[in-house]
């Protein structure tokens, strides 16, 4: 084994969407991994909603938070990127100027690949960021009652429990795929995580493209999920951290998940009684000995932060977590 093999960074790819990916992202940036992040292309509410509908854009604003994540610009400009017009304007109320950039840098260069990949260059970012796919996809349910729903936004608001999420494309039907360099990064990757993120609404919409499902599964490297700390109102109520590995093995139809990080911290009552008036609603059980069933090595520990009057991942503890075993991983595979 040469000194360039032991120097090398261990290749993480993290998959996902939602508030919780920048997160980890962050903190795996400052750990110097070799950080790739795939990012769901699923979302149609807000400002990315909007953005979709009226000139069938990508949805950018999971993707202009992950570039935010990785980026090493000042943090001033970062705030400019960031910025959201205020409600009362007519015209642009509740867009950032993120989103627009995005969009209209994807108009410019006819697809949201290349977009992402020059803005990626101009925000200095530390890593790559791929949409999952280079198209607006919709995610659609099948609830256990039999009864359906089409659009990210829209599942949850039904109340009802998921049975199964599946992808359709916008306009003629066509095949599915994922975005260039997302398959090949997934296969020579040390480690793939998954999340932490929404099940259904954002971790699931990436693994149900067929090509990027099939290279998670058939990759040498660790697959790695972080258990999500709160039950999401619509989507996963009642369900333990166990569960939660049970609907990904079920909808790719084998185990793959290697690694769980699951948390055992527990969330404050106060808190738990403040999260209920949003999307969240209690902590999500732990459930060891179902766990041991679905995956070979579980990560336990107290996962915990607690900003903003709620309760998030703690990003440095789930990136030393990640690095490390990333690291051993990676070792092991260089000694054969």
């Amino acid at each position: 084994m040469n000194s360039k093999q032991k120097k090398r960074r261990p290749k993480i790819v993290v998959i996902g969407g939602g508030t919780g990916l920048p997160v980890v992202l962050k903190s795996l940036k400052e750990k110097d991994a070799d950080v790739t992040a795939v990012v769901t292309v699923a979302d149609d509410g807000g400002s990315s909603g909007a953005l979709r509908e009226s000139i069938n854009a990508v949805p950018p604003g999971d993707l202009r938070n992950v570039l935010i994540a990785l980026s090493e610009i000042p943090e001033t400009f970062k705030e400019i990127f960031q910025y959201r017009f205020k409600t009362d304007d007519e015209t642009l109320a509740g867009h950032s100027i993120g989103n627009l950039i995005i969009s209209a840098t994807a108009d410019m260069k006819g697809n949201i690949y290349e977009a992402i990949q020059l803005l990626a260059k101009m925000m200095q970012v530390k890593g790559h960021v791929y949409p999952a796919a280079e198209e607006p996809l919709i995610l659609n349910a099948r609830y256990v009652d039999g009864s359906t729903e089409k659009g990210e936004s829209k599942i949850a608001k039904e109340g009802k429990m998921i049975d199964y999420v599946a992808l359709s494309c916008v306009g003629e039907a066509h095949p599915i795929m994922a975005s260039r360099k997302v398959v090949s990064a997934i296969m020579d990757a040390d480690m793939v995580v998954l999340g932490p993120g929404s099940l259904f609404t954002s971790i699931l919409p990436n693994l149900m493209i067929p090509d990027l499902g099939e290279a998670v599964m058939n990759t040498e490297a660790k697959v790695v999920y972080i258990c999500n700390i709160m039950t999401q109102l619509g989507e996963t109520e009642n369900l333990s951290d166990a569960e939660h590995i049970q609907v990904l093995h079920k909808h790719l139809g084998k185990k793959f998940v290697d690694i769980a990080l699951a948390n055992i911290g527990k969330v404050p009552d106060e808190y738990v009684e403040d999260i209920q008036s949003t999307e969240n609603l209690l902590q999500v059980e732990h459930d060891f000995k179902s766990m041991q069933k679905e995956v070979p090595i579980i990560i336990s520990d107290d996962f915990l932060e607690y900003r903003n009057k709620g309760v998030y991942h703690n990003g440095e503890k789930v990136a030393e977590e990640i690095f490390r075993t990333a690291f051993n991983a990676q070792r092991a595979f260089l000694k054969f």
